[in-house]
């Protein structure tokens, strides 16, 4: 998954228009699918997953640069504190891509999409140790559900298991603390400010790697779809962005799950590929866990 920003630092809609709101998740959803279906193409083909996590935050550094160029340089600039908040925020970014891109590496795309989905239920229960705040029995009870759900798609007992599923509950987690800072943050950074410090960490800190590691794509769609991970990932967080100014997370959180619907199809037409009953009694369980969470946020 590209790993989209919390929904709550979004808060105030500028524009009541919820179908405009929704028809803009499902679209960011879309790009954020065609990132990690890019990413399994180019892992089958032998390019490494740190080369791609670098093309993921060069070109969101690109992307993210470009519109503020020309304007006042208000959005590069920050409080020394802030900045260092800002700058752990888009590690945690980037070991939650870097770990996601193994993962793709070598499981289906749809049980990673699963177990990434674990990252609401893991932000409930981090919210009170971080946060303070209060999570009452049912919240604890969906909590308890969800996570049931991760083992039911990891099957940690089984001969099937691969490690890689612990690579995917990395990416969980890390997106988890990320989605925590991101509260934290709400009202007191420009999301634009947040999306340039994500790219310049993830781009510095990996150039490195990817300067040892390169691989040339074989050949143009490679490239393509190389470059296409960076701008879909950024245009999804465009749009997820854009669809809370039209309307409230406790309308738009349940269109989220179509990330499921479209990686389950994109991975049958691309890879010919298709979950097995365990993987979607799994993914069923942390969704119903995940709205039961929702249902008693909005409450």
């Amino acid at each position: 998954m590209a790993s989209p920003a919390p929904v709550s630092h979004l808060a105030v809609a500028r524009e009541d228009n919820p179908g405009r709101g929704i028809a803009l998740m499902l679209l960011a959803y879309l790009l954020f699918s065609f990132t990690d279906t890019s990413v399994k193409w180019l892992a089958l083909a032998g390019l490494p997953a740190l080369q791609l996590a670098f093309m993921r935050f060069s070109v969101h550094l690109v992307l993210s640069t470009g519109p503020m160029m020309g304007r006042d340089h208000s959005g590069f600039t920050a409080p020394p504190r802030l900045a260092a908040v800002m700058l752990f925020r888009g590690a945690l970014l980037m070991v939650s891509t870097i770990s996601n891109f193994v993962a793709l590496t070598y499981l289906d795309l749809t049980l990673v999409a699963a177990i990434m989905f674990s990252s609401p239920i893991i932000v409930c229960a981090l919210s009170v140790p971080l946060l303070g705040e209060q999570v009452g029995p049912w919240r604890w009870g969906a909590i308890l559900v969800g996570f049931i759900g991760v083992l039911v798609v990891m099957r940690p007992w089984g001969a099937d298991f691969h490690w890689a599923a612990l690579a995917s509950l990395t990416a969980a987690t890390a997106l988890a603390v990320f989605s925590i800072l991101t509260r934290r943050l709400a009202g007191v950074a420009a999301p634009r400010t947040m999306q340039l410090y994500a790219g310049l960490v993830g781009t510095i800190s990996l150039a490195p790697a990817a300067w040892f590691l390169w691989e040339a794509p074989a050949t143009p769609l490679d490239w393509v779809l190389m470059v296409g991970i960076g701008v879909s990932a950024w245009a999804g967080h465009h749009f997820f962005s854009a669809a809370h100014g039209y309307a409230p997370a406790s309308v738009l959180m349940p269109f989220s799950y179509s990330f499921l619907i479209y990686l389950a199809v994109l991975s049958f037409l691309v890879f010919g590929t298709t979950p097995d009953a365990m993987t979607i009694l799994g993914a069923a369980i942390i969704a119903v866990a995940g709205l039961v969470i929702w249902w008693r946020e909005r409450r």
